[in-house]
């Protein structure tokens, strides 16, 4: 983060992303969107920052018990740059959070309400000029009241834990992705990559978003509304 910046709502294009990490969050939730930015990143000055409670290295495995017999055997983990406390004296001194990325996974599940992450949010969300989402990390972002009235999705398998906990945000079942004012919200794990090109289309362009897509040899669902994965994990649901 740098020390001059300008104001929130500026017409200047984003160019700060802040990663939220915590324990136990999913791997592609975070590094999909990441991958994407940073192809972005060799056209564009972006930076990145890694946001956590602590400078403790943050990894993505899980506790031992029913979650996994691997349990703390398997896992990746991320250096933060910042923790939270940091990030929030820097914010609230005026330095803005273009992006903030919100991964989910079993970490985002179990994380409680009253506990850093979802307070951090809370607290950091009036700073920030875009929230994107993956998975479960919008039951973060619903229980820092971020969503309220808005309009969201979620990773389908935990679809029914999810809204049930938020009943004041505005789940939608079958979708890709949702975007409601500065929130882009995706469904589960890969569809964190989706939402973020279709971000990377609506700030930077078409021609931006498809370069970085078919460098990364992926097939772009580009298409909001497609979601075969409501149908595999819900029963009855509505189109």
């Amino acid at each position: 983060m740098n020390e001059q910046v300008q104001a929130i709502g500026s017409s200047r294009t984003p160019t700060r992303i802040a990663l939220l990490t915590f324990p136990a969050f999913e791997p592609l939730d975070a590094i999909g969107p990441i991958e994407a930015l940073q192809m972005l990143s060799h056209t564009e000055p972006l930076s990145l920052s890694v946001l956590a409670p602590t400078l403790d290295l943050q990894s993505t495995a899980l506790p031992s018990g029913g979650a996994s017999v691997s349990g703390p055997a398997f896992g990746v983990a991320l250096a933060p740059t910042h923790t939270f406390t940091n990030a929030l004296a820097s914010v609230e001194a005026g330095e803005e959070i273009d992006v903030l990325l919100i991964p989910g996974g079993y970490g985002a599940r179990t994380t409680p309400t009253d506990g850093p992450v979802v307070e951090f949010v809370r607290r950091v969300y009036p700073h920030v000029k875009y929230v994107i989402t993956v998975c479960t990390g919008a039951d973060i972002a619903a229980r820092a009241g971020v969503l309220d009235g808005k309009r969201a999705t979620t990773n389908k398998a935990r679809w029914r834990d999810v809204a049930n906990a938020s009943p004041a945000v505005k789940w939608v079942r079958t979708a890709r992705y949702v975007v409601d004012g500065n929130c882009w919200k995706s469904g589960g794990v890969s569809a964190g990559i989706d939402v973020t090109l279709a971000w990377i289309k609506e700030v930077f362009g078409e021609e931006k978003a498809r370069n970085v897509a078919n460098r990364m040899e992926y097939e772009w669902r580009d298409d909001r509304n497609w979601d075969p994965f409501a149908y595999m994990f819900g029963d009855g649901v509505d189109a």
